[in-house]
């Protein structure tokens, strides 16, 4: 039981080191800590990750003494017994050091509790606790040994409460992580089903799985059955894809082949100079080609530049027709307006017949000289009415002077009508609408001028 040399029991793991700068004895030093003063925290261990313990400094002189002999005694509730003796030292130095072996014993007690409030685990701090509670009854130490006796039975009390705590928290966390992986086969399922955006789907599963493996303490069970609903999904979704994907290779190489096609009828046309017909053909084939779908995207682009060459071909020569037509009638109109200059003499009043020929001659030549533009059709048109107007004036006034002559030009004005719709028959068979119209309103005009000359005939 005791060492001459003052080092009791050494059976017991050797203790913690006493901290350097120990208060002497009888010096004031810090109070020991209560029975119950550490209790478990409640809570995840997390909240103390790193307990730290204070080594306790006690005052042995309150709990036992060193007789003059060297015989160490320590005093609890059941009375004085002894613990060692000590033969190095006076009484004092003796009563030291039992002291610091307390002082040792209390920290590991207090560690004890630390480890408890950390949520460390339940059963191995009880089994420590218990383990130091059976040895403090022949514990060569002089401290409050009742003290730890009851912070130690708190501990085992404790760590039940704790163990309880510790696997209500570790059922807690098996029941969510079980829920947030069903959540996520749930959600992988969904996709699967009913997705058809491609790439963020695939994203989202591939989420799914690296989250998949965060997850811990699911049953392993029940673990397996959700990991097979995962698999399965994301399995029926690349399967899903991959025949999207098919399909669409599919109907990208029936739009090139149709894109072909149009290219070819597209060349074809190019040298066409039916300007209306062929446009509108051009327009039905960009209609074809815009309800064709999309090539394999290089293919796409080669075809959609072959085809807008073709056409671009066939319209840049449509507007260079374009712009020579419009020349043409350019030109037509300016040689109407000289035709006009030169016949501007025109004077029925003093040569009646020359005035006829000249007209007849004016009207020949306008004639053959072709369609003018349109906003300059009027006008020019307005000056000739204007030529014919005069003369036909004239000539009614002649019809009147001369009965037979009159009947005579009343059977030419006739003839002269009949000229005038064959021409407009004729042109109109042909397909040249303003030609016709043009010849029915000089049909017209005659037919009046026909008209007048028989009416004065009739009245004479």
């Amino acid at each position: 039981m005791t060492d001459t040399n003052g080092t009791a029991d050494a059976g017991r793991p050797t203790p913690v080191p006493h901290p350097s700068g120990a208060p002497k004895p009888g010096g004031p030093v810090p109070r020991p800590p209560k029975p119950h003063a550490v209790k478990p925290a409640p809570g995840p261990a997390a909240q103390h990750p790193h307990p730290v313990v204070v080594p306790t400094v006690s005052d042995p002189s309150k709990w036992g003494r060193v007789d003059e002999d060297g015989t160490a005694w320590v005093r609890t509730a059941d009375g004085e017994r002894q613990v060692g003796s000590w033969q190095a030292g006076d009484a004092t130095e003796g009563l030291a050091h039992f002291g610091r072996r307390f002082d040792d014993l209390a920290t590991e007690v207090a560690l004890l509790e630390a480890r408890l409030a950390a949520g460390a685990d339940a059963r191995k701090t009880r089994a420590a606790a218990v383990a130091l509670a059976e040895s403090l009854p022949t514990a060569a130490v002089i401290g409050d040994i009742d003290g730890l006796a009851a912070r130690l039975a708190a501990i085992a009390e404790h760590s039940e409460e704790a163990a309880a705590h510790a696997r209500e928290e570790k059922e807690r966390a098996r029941h969510e992580h079980t829920e947030r992986k069903e959540a996520l086969a749930a959600e992988a399922e969904k996709i699967a089903a009913e997705s058809t955006q491609w790439k963020s789907a695939g994203d989202r599963l591939r989420e799914i799985l690296d989250e998949w493996k965060t997850i811990r303490g699911v049953d392993r069970k029940v673990d397996d059955a959700l990991w097979r609903r995962y698999s399965k999904a994301r399995e029926s979704f690349n399967r899903r894809r991959g025949a999207h994907f098919a399909e669409l290779d599919r109907e990208r190489a029936t739009a090139k082949t149709h894109k072909e096609e149009l290219c070819v009828r597209a060349e074809a046309l190019s040298g066409s100079t039916d300007w209306v017909g062929t446009a509108g053909v051009f327009r039905d084939l960009l209609a074809e080609w815009k309800a064709a779908g999309r090539a394999p995207r290089e293919a796409d682009e080669a075809l959609w530049r072959r085809f807008k060459s073709a056409q671009d071909v066939f319209f840049a020569a449509r507007n260079s027709a374009a712009s020579e037509r419009d020349a043409e009638l350019e030109h037509n109109a300016t040689a109407k307006e000289e035709l006009l200059r030169t016949h501007a003499h025109i004077d029925p009043a003093t040569d009646l017949e020359g005035a006829r020929a000249a007209l007849r001659d004016l009207q020949e030549k306008w004639d053959a000289l072709g369609k003018v533009p349109r906003e300059r059709m009027q006008d020019l048109e307005g000056k000739l009415r204007a030529i014919e107007k005069k003369v036909r004036e004239a000539v009614d006034a002649q019809w009147r002077r001369s009965d037979p002559e009159a009947v005579a030009r009343a059977a030419q004005f006739r003839e002269r009508v009949q000229q005038f719709e064959e021409q407009a028959a004729k042109a109109q068979a042909a397909g040249k609408k303003r030609d016709a119209e043009r010849a029915l309103e000089q049909a017209k005009q005659w037919r009046e001028w026909a008209e007048a000359a028989e009416g004065a005939v009739s009245n004479l």
